[in-house]
C-alpha cells in the first residue's frame, strides 16, 4: 500500500478542470494518491469537459450548484485551478460556504496567501503551488510555499499529490518569483534552445527528423546524466571539452554572444515579470 496515500475518507475538490488540474488528477490516480472516488471536479459551464473527465478517469463531477456547494463543504483538499480573471469571484463566495479548515491548495500564477486568505475572509491553511508543464507527463518540478495554518497531515497531503507529478521543493512564499524563473517558465528555454538546434542541424544537411531525434535525445541524455552522476554541470560540461577542440569552439561561440549572462538574465527578468503579475493580480482583486 502507497504509505502516501490520503485516507480513504478524504476527498479533494478541483475548483476549476483545466489541463493542470488533469495533470494532478492523472498523477493522483496513476501513484495511488487517492482513488477516483475521492477525486471531484468542477468548472463553471463546460459540461463537455467535465463528462471527458469522468469517461477518462473515473472522477465524480458536478455541475449544479447544490451539489458543487456540498462538495466543497465536505472535501479536506480544495485545489484552485480556476483562471486568474475568475478568482475573485470564486473566491469570496467559497468563503462563505466552507466548514471547518480544509486546506486549500493554490495552482493560480501570482496569488499570494495573504490574498488568497483575504478573499476568503478567514486564515484558512493555504498550500501556494508553483507546477510547470513536465508534471502532465509525471516529471515535474513543483514549488510550494505553505502558510503557518497548515498541519502536518495537510503537509503531507500537498506533497503527495504534487510529488504524484514530479519533484517537490517546499521553499518561502518571497522565493517564489525566482523559482518561477529557474523551473516554472524553465521548459520554454530548453525548448528554445532545442529549435535553435534543430534549425543549425538542417542548414548542415540532416533531414528535419534526424535533427529533432538527435536533439531530444541529446537533451535527455544530459539531463539524465546530470541527475544520476550528482555531478556539477560545469565538470560535466570541463569533462567533453578538450582544449582546441570542437566542443571548445562552439562554447567560445556561446561565450562571445553572452550565453550566461543571456539566460540569467532571463530567468531574473521572469522572475521580476512573475512579480509583477502577482501585483497586478492583488490589485485587480482587491
Amino acid at each position: 500500500m502507497n504509505d502516501n496515500r490520503l485516507h480513504e475518507t478524504e476527498q479533494i475538490c478541483f475548483s476549476g478542470a483545466g489541463s493542470m488540474a488533469e495533470s494532478i488528477v492523472r498523477g493522483l490516480i496513476h501513484k495511488g494518491v487517492a482513488k477516483p472516488a475521492q477525486i471531484i471536479m468542477h468548472n463553471r459551464s463546460n459540461l463537455e469537459r467535465l463528462e471527458y473527465l469522468s469517461g477518462e478517469y473515473g472522477v465524480r463531477t458536478a455541475s449544479q450548484d447544490a451539489e458543487k456547494d456540498k462538495d466543497l463543504q465536505e472535501a479536506s483538499v480544495i485545489v484552485l485551478a480556476m483562471k486568474p480573471k475568475d478568482a475573485a469571484e470564486a473566491l469570496r463566495a467559497l468563503g462563505t460556504k466552507l466548514i471547518g479548515n480544509p486546506l486549500i491548495v493554490s495552482v493560480i500564477a501570482g496569488l499570494s496567501i495573504s490574498t488568497i486568505q483575504a478573499l476568503l475572509g478567514r486564515a484558512l491553511p493555504i498550500a501556494r503551488t508553483m507546477p510547470n508543464t513536465s508534471s502532465s507527463i509525471g516529471l515535474g518540478a513543483t514549488g510550494i510555499s505553505l502558510s503557518s495554518e497548515v498541519n502536518a497531515k495537510q503537509r503531507q497531503n500537498v506533497m503527495s499529490m504534487f510529488e504524484a507529478v514530479g519533484q517537490v521543493s517546499v521553499i518561502p512564499e518571497a522565493q517564489m518569483d525566482i523559482l518561477t524563473g529557474v523551473s516554472g517558465s524553465g521548459p520554454a528555454y530548453i525548448y528554445y534552445m532545442m529549435e535553435a538546434m534543430i534549425a543549425a542541424g538542417i542548414e548542415g544537411g540532416l533531414t528535419a527528423e534526424h535533427a529533432r531525434e538527435l536533439t531530444v535525445q541529446t537533451v535527455l541524455g544530459a539531463a539524465v546524466m546530470m541527475n544520476e552522476t550528482g555531478e556539477d554541470p560545469a565538470k560535466l560540461r570541463k569533462d567533453i571539452t578538450s582544449p582546441n577542440g570542437s566542443t571548445q569552439a562552439a562554447i567560445e561561440v556561446l561565450d562571445a554572444h553572452h550565453f550566461t549572462a543571456g539566460v540569467k538574465a532571463a530567468v531574473h527578468r521572469c522572475s521580476e515579470r512573475s512579480r509583477e503579475m502577482g501585483e497586478a493580480v492583488k490589485a485587480a482583486l482587491s
